[in-house]
């Protein structure tokens, strides 16, 4: 009975209708990647190292993983933030991480995977500030792993896109050092005013409430700021809501003359976390952003 309320829920999903209820709170959150899957080891390339669990402030999801490659000097850094919908998600998940670390660590490159406090015991403001935090705390151990505090670029996907566009639409933090740029991958929460003004999921009044004022201050558009670093943003055709909103967040941030790039990609949002680092076109479309904002991320000849 459960599999079959979802299914149905999922093709609401896919004719892009919202429908009411618990059921559908529970499908908009499959959408939004809630369901990411737990921890699963992988093997790692031939002498690439874990340092799990890497910690960046007392609570017990507060930590990051580090995947360094052999032989690391100087390496740029790829520096990923786990999806669902804010509620749930893990840094170690295989979807989130395992083709990215195959694909980069075997270049040269190293790869951060983080986890940050959750909703409902952190609000999403509060995640964002972790995300900071992590950020600041991995560029200040980045040397120890032969690692470039200057050559990070910020990842996300889904709720992870979301925080880490809130924190690229803006100069760096204090104590962060400016990064390369950012890749928001397949995020439908660019605009949060215009996104709660229309007829949405139940579960980001949840996850956003009411407060007008909060909405604001959560939305990557609206804290658009110039100064800001160079952005992708990855989208799913297949979704109603999330290349809209790419989009206008791209021409809003062309507006303060911050570089924004589209991507859409006939994906679908799970497949466009769990398929990046796999040989391909979407794979070499990113890869091509990368090299725009540094040679050491280049995809070898």
């Amino acid at each position: 009975m459960r599999r079959h309320a979802a299914l149905a829920a999922l093709l609401m999903l896919a004719l892009g209708a919202p429908a009411a209820g618990p059921l559908s709170e529970r499908l908009a959150a499959l959408q939004d990647g809630m369901e990411e899957g737990g921890a699963a080891p992988f093997a790692l390339p031939d002498g690439v190292r874990l340092l799990a669990d890497q910690a960046y402030g007392e609570h017990r999801l507060q930590r990051y993983d580090v995947y360094l490659p052999r032989n690391a000097h100087r390496a740029p850094v790829i520096f990923m933030v786990h999806g669902g919908a804010w509620r749930t998600g893990d840094k170690a998940s295989a979807q989130v991480v395992q083709n990215k670390v195959r694909r980069w660590t075997t270049r040269g490159i190293i790869v951060v995977s983080v986890n940050y406090r959750l909703l409902p015991g952190a609000s999403v403001a509060t995640q964002a500030a972790d995300i900071a935090a992590a950020l600041a705390a991995a560029q200040a151990g980045a040397a120890g792993w032969g690692g470039d505090r200057s050559k990070f670029v910020l990842m996300g996907h889904s709720a992870g896109a979301h925080l880490v566009a809130l924190l690229a639409s803006a100069p760096p933090p204090q104590g962060v050092t400016p990064w390369l740029g950012a890749v928001a991958l397949d995020s439908a929460a660019m605009d949060l005013p215009a996104l709660m003004a229309q007829r949405h999921f139940p579960f980001y009044d949840r996850v956003f409430g009411s407060d007008a004022a909060y909405w604001r201050s959560v939305s990557p558009a609206a804290q658009l700021k110039p100064g800001a670093l160079p952005l992708l943003a990855v989208c799913s055709s297949r979704r109603q809501d999330s290349c809209p909103q790419a989009e206008a967040y791209a021409s809003r941030a062309r507006a303060q003359g911050m570089r924004v790039q589209v991507l859409a990609q006939p994906l679908s949002h799970m497949e466009i976390n769990a398929t990046l680092g796999l040989p391909g076109a979407y794979t070499s479309s990113v890869e091509t952003f990368l090299a725009e904002l540094d040679p050491a991320l280049a995809a070898p000849m």
